[in-house]
């Protein structure tokens, strides 16, 4: 029996370090391929190896970058070539929007997941903002099937759209519980004491700032944050400001899974900043690992941990928070939020989700 041809279009491509989507790729890619025919679209100016496959999947290069104003063009050139050579296309992101009212002929194939509110994130100008919500409007009205990742993103499709989304969310079983040993305490000396862990992309609508100053205040333990500090001048002057504070640790960020895993799965905290919306996966990751999370009162960060985590809305909050955590019961909450992960927060299971609608 032939296979379906399914195309995912929309990311930087695969292999990744830890990006959402791209993750959210290679583990359809691992789940499905032996019963669809997956072709990735993939930047050849941002990825640094170029290979024809990858676990089964073909990886399809386009001459273009991803990034900034330029991801639109590469998103579009992908998007119109997939729907000319596959049975159905999965985009991730809002790139496409743009292009898909030229390609409605093709809705029926086009299964649309663009991930968060990304036009409310404050490093968009007004105008990018608007382009950028003009794009998710294209992509909802042209798209045959939308997945929201999260119970608040499906709320918001049905009350502004009127269109009954999906729900599935992100894994976190990639990640492991990993022991600190002695090599590990040399590299990085806090592990021999308690900390608050983050990984995130370094943007203003992480709430970074918010983090920092908060834990300017908070002298109980210090704020570990792995990031790309170096992607943008809002990470090199943030960077620049806080480097040397007494309370804080900034980490390049680190893309070796085995180190990351070390670090965040012994942290006594972990904060999660994002504000944006949608299911984070480093949130999922956390959940995962059992740890205490500490959380952005983001209203979508809430069902992504069921209620069961903590929340901050200011700086003075998440400060009175750690300051108080030997009051808390960690242990408790950890494991409330592990139960929650491996009940939603499961790859394979996702995967299964995603193939009962890319084979309707």
């Amino acid at each position: 029996m032939k296979k379906m041809k399914l195309s995912i279009v929309g990311i930087q491509g695969i292999p990744n370090n830890y990006g959402g989507f791209e993750t959210l790729a290679e583990y359809l890619v691992k789940y499905l391929s032996d019963d669809i025919d997956i072709t990735v679209y993939c930047s050849s100016k941002d990825l640094k190896t170029r290979q024809s496959s990858w676990n089964n999947a073909k990886l399809k290069y386009i001459p273009v970058s991803s990034h900034g104003a330029m991801g639109i063009i590469y998103d579009s050139l992908a998007f119109i070539h997939a729907c000319l050579s596959s049975d159905k296309v999965l985009f991730l992101g809002f790139g496409g929007g743009f292009v898909i009212p030229f390609l409605r002929k093709f809705k029926s194939k086009i299964i649309l997941n663009f991930g968060g509110l990304d036009w409310k994130r404050n490093k968009w100008s007004p105008n990018a903002q608007k382009a950028i919500k003009f794009a998710e409007k294209n992509l909802i009205n042209y798209s045959s099937i939308v997945v929201s990742d999260n119970a608040g993103i499906q709320n918001y499709i049905k009350e502004t759209y009127g269109i009954d989304s999906h729900l599935i969310a992100y894994g976190g079983d990639q990640a492991q519980h990993l022991p600190v040993t002695k090599d590990f305490i040399e590299k990085y000396p806090f592990l021999s004491e308690k900390y608050a862990f983050i990984v995130t992309r370094i943007q203003s609508d992480n709430n970074i700032d918010m983090i920092l100053n908060a834990f300017e205040r908070a002298m109980s333990i210090p704020i570990v944050i792995v990031g790309n500090w170096n992607g943008s001048e809002y990470g090199m002057k943030t960077k620049e400001k806080f480097q040397n504070k007494k309370n804080v640790i900034l980490l390049d960020a680190i893309y070796d899974r085995s180190i990351l895993d070390v670090l965040r799965s012994n942290c006594t905290l972990y904060i999660h900043g994002h504000s944006a919306g949608g299911t984070n996966p480093s949130l999922c990751e956390a959940m995962y690992l059992g740890l205490p999370v500490v959380a952005f009162a983001s209203g979508y960060n809430e069902y992504t941990t069921k209620n069961k985590a903590i929340y901050f809305s200011d700086p003075d909050e998440l400060a009175s928070i750690v300051n108080r955590k030997d009051q808390l019961n960690l242990k408790e909450m950890g494991s409330s939020l592990k139960i929650i992960a491996e009940k939603y927060y499961i790859w394979e299971k996702i995967a299964l989700q995603y193939k009962e609608i890319i084979l309707k």
